[in-house]
């Protein structure tokens, strides 16, 4: 019986929800230390549940930069986590972690002006949460460009590796790392630019 390799796949749809300022929570008054009505295009029953891990963005139309809303959730791979957005003024404040799921966002202070909350254009996911050697990619176009950022430990981390695509429906690249593959201790994942990619076959072991 000849041996099984150890070489895993996985397939990755990329992300097409393009960036909605107020998919979360459409504009209004929100109180002080109160929390913002979750009822945006992208929620259902009071959460938001997304296919790929997004960045949360808050809209102030006040000078909300002396206070800070408080997102809860879950990140790509599960976990529980919590993040604190100091507000703008009159303007899109940005977080910098990525959110697979979003409970509840809420107030710390008391919101100038109208408040709606969203995410923005960039994505990430998980390939394999624990240490692998990254050995090969396959990928389908769309008509735009992008880079697909591959990372260690989270889709923050630290970038090991680049792969772009090209503005082609029908392009595909068919990439082999050589000798054996990149190492990535704490896990494989990826950050891009929603639309930028079809599907991504990747390859692990």
């Amino acid at each position: 019986m000849s041996g099984r390799s150890d070489v895993k796949a996985v397939t990755i749809t990329a992300d097409t929800v393009a960036l909605d300022a107020d998919g979360i929570s459409v504009a209004a008054a929100v109180g002080n230390n109160a929390a913002l009505v979750i009822g945006g295009a992208l929620a259902s029953g009071g959460s938001v549940t997304l296919s790929h891990g997004r960045i949360v963005t808050i809209l102030s139309a006040g000078d909300d930069s002396g206070i800070s809303f408080t997102v809860v959730g879950t990140d790509v791979d599960g976990d529980s986590q919590t993040e604190s957005i100091t507000g703008a003024n009159a303007g899109t404040a940005t977080g910098a972690v990525y959110f697979l799921t979003i409970a509840s966002i809420t107030a710390v202070g008391d919101p100038a002006g109208n408040v709606s909350a969203g995410v923005n254009g960039s994505a990430a996911d998980v390939i394999f949460a624990g240490r692998s050697r990254l050995k090969g990619i396959y990928l389908t176009s769309t008509g735009t460009a992008g880079t697909t950022n591959f990372l260690e430990d989270s889709p923050t981390g630290t970038s090991l590796m680049k792969l772009s695509s090209v503005a082609s429906a029908t392009a595909t690249r068919d990439v082999v790392i050589p000798d054996e593959g990149v190492v990535f201790i704490d896990g494989i994942y990826i950050q891009y630019t929603v639309s930028t990619f079809l599907t991504m076959t990747v390859f692990h072991a």
